[in-house]
């Protein structure tokens, strides 16, 4: 399967979204609402629950499952309001000393002028910064776009997985096509050259796996991720909080490959 075939796939109106996935996973919810600045972004879901027997915060984006709510969330883009929620929650997460587990499902951050004049670039600079230093566990799953910053606000993570066809990029294929083609029509041509895949994502480092689809047993499917998350949350745990955030900070610091005097170093 080709990566403009999974960027499809991932795109498809009929694929479970962050609302579904924080159903399936985590019981005993209750939901917490607004950035306590401005509003609350429907985009960004969040609240505390039991991921089996582990109390955590939980942090979905959310496209929507129907057009009336998917404009409602704006196609699972984020305000800047979402990204501060997010934090918001994430902080009180770290006060109490409960792990975070991110489910990331974006084309990118909010791009129009009300989320630049309330901060947009800000509010996503803000959670990069905090997220490598929470003295938290953070795990992040991308379920299905991981679009740019806006998916990275939620994924400076522990552990970052993929879904089988999730796609993660420093932009949309889209996107890219218009830019450096000047044709948008030669997504295909952009989604191959980005190296989008989850495939992809663990060769580079970006990723620790891939988590496997079966969206005919979904339920059977969020059982699965259900023991994989918590297997890790047992191991982070063990860990003191200064080893924790040197492994995270020396996970995103490894992350890339260049080439320098014809050699090439990571």
């Amino acid at each position: 399967m080709t990566a403009y075939e999974k960027l499809k796939m991932v795109r498809a109106l009929d694929r479970p979204k962050g609302s579904d996935f924080v159903e399936g996973l985590f019981t005993d919810r209750v939901a917490l609402c607004g950035d306590r600045r401005y509003a609350d972004d429907p985009a960004i879901v969040g609240g505390i629950g039991y991921l089996g027997d582990q109390v955590v915060t939980y942090i979905a984006i959310d496209k929507g499952r129907d057009m009336a709510e998917c404009m409602q969330k704006h196609f699972g883009c984020p305000m800047p309001e979402g990204y501060r929620k997010a934090l918001r929650l994430m902080k009180q997460a770290e006060k109490f000393k409960r792990p975070v587990i991110c489910l990331v499902d974006t084309l990118g951050a909010y791009p129009g002028a009300e989320g630049e004049e309330r901060g947009q670039g800000q509010a996503i600079a803000e959670n990069l910064v905090e997220m490598i230093g929470l003295k938290t566990p953070v795990i992040s799953v991308v379920i299905g776009e991981g679009g740019s910053g806006g998916a990275l606000a939620l994924a400076v993570a522990d552990r970052v997985y993929m879904l089988e066809n999730a796609v993660y990029s420093v932009i949309t294929p889209d996107g890219c096509a218009s830019i450096i083609w000047k044709d948008a029509s030669r997504v295909h041509d952009a989604a191959e050259c980005l190296h989008i895949t989850a495939q992809d994502m663990v060769d580079f480092g970006v990723a620790e796996d891939i988590i496997p689809e079966n969206f005919e047993d979904f339920p059977q499917m969020c059982e699965n991720m259900k023991t994989r998350l918590l297997q890790d949350l047992q191991s982070l745990k063990k860990l003191s909080v200064s080893h924790l955030l040197d492994e995270r900070y020396n996970r995103f610091r490894k992350i890339g490959i260049y080439e320098e005097n014809g050699k090439v170093k990571q």
